[in-house]
């Protein structure tokens, strides 16, 4: 007959299957995830991820702290795949995908993915900015035996034959939305080139402007417009014409001494003319043959 003890309430439970999981940190501060394709797939990848401090990076696209560097991502995680991935450990701002570390992107137009070149396929790093600081210690802190699974029911993620499908599909623009593009690009374009121009006129009124401020308006030929002359300008401008002035005076100088210059070596010329002659005749006289 056999008897089977049960556990009492009062017990401790067992420490070895209740243990603390920690997650696993490698020497340069980074942390080790797990991840794994789907829940039927028993190869695992590892992402090493740390917390983004670069000091001489000063940029709102990528605050201290709550910024994420991600390293070894696949590729058939897209920004949007990661942004799912991660927003388990809270809400995602943005997610960034390169080909290798790099500054953040410099303020410009940003330019629609049917004017941008195809990407690279491979392992990509990636930044992950988060709402709040607290979510990038909930992703550093998760355990390594606790994998992120990629494709999942409510997410399926396509591969082979059937990705090659998607990405051709794809790749074919409908012209409507093409346009709608281009005229949104162009009216952006032209935004800034407004911007840019008044900016500069702006700047050359304020160059045009005196020390005091006030700004001198003459009267043009009839039907042109009335261009500011201040005080200062007119008096660049007279100085300008001295400088006019003078140097020509300092040019008619110059021609008068440089043909007293000819003169003078014209005639210390004829002298050496002179003086040469006379010693090769001597030299002559001294060379012919006296036997007595």
């Amino acid at each position: 007959m056999r008897f089977r003890l049960k556990r009492s309430p009062n017990m401790a439970p067992s420490k070895k299957k209740h243990a603390t999981r920690k997650a696993c940190v490698i020497p340069g501060g980074f942390t080790v995830l797990s991840l794994q394709f789907s829940l039927d797939s028993a190869a695992r990848h590892s992402l090493y991820v740390k917390e983004h401090r670069v000091r001489a990076e000063k940029s709102s696209y990528r605050p201290l702290d709550r910024t994420l560097f991600v390293l070894n991502i696949p590729p058939y995680c897209s920004e949007s795949v990661v942004k799912d991935l991660f927003s388990q450990f809270g809400s995602v701002a943005s997610v960034e995908l390169r080909d290798n570390p790099g500054s953040s992107p410099e303020s410009g137009p940003k330019l629609s993915k049917v004017f941008r070149p195809a990407d690279k396929q491979g392992f990509k790093v990636g930044y992950i900015v988060f709402e709040s600081s607290s979510s990038l210690a909930a992703a550093k802190s998760h355990p390594h035996d606790d994998p992120l699974v990629v494709s999942t029911e409510q997410r399926p993620i396509k591969t082979g034959v059937q990705k090659w499908i998607q990405q051709y599909t794809k790749s074919f623009i409908h012209p409507d939305k093409l346009q709608l593009t281009v005229d949104s690009f162009m009216q952006d374009y032209d935004k800034r080139k407004e911007e840019e121009a008044e900016r500069q006129r702006q700047e050359v009124e304020k160059q045009q402007e005196d020390e005091e401020g006030w700004v001198k308006v003459t009267r043009g030929h009839k039907g042109a417009k009335a261009r500011p002359h201040s005080e200062a300008a007119n008096k660049r401008t007279l100085q300008r014409e001295m400088r006019k002035k003078r140097r020509k005076e300092l040019m008619n100088f110059y021609t008068w001494q440089h043909r007293n210059t000819q003169k003078e070596h014209i005639a210390e010329l004829r002298k050496k003319f002179e003086e040469d002659k006379q010693r090769i005749s001597l030299m002559r006289a001294q060379r012919k043959f006296k036997p007595y």
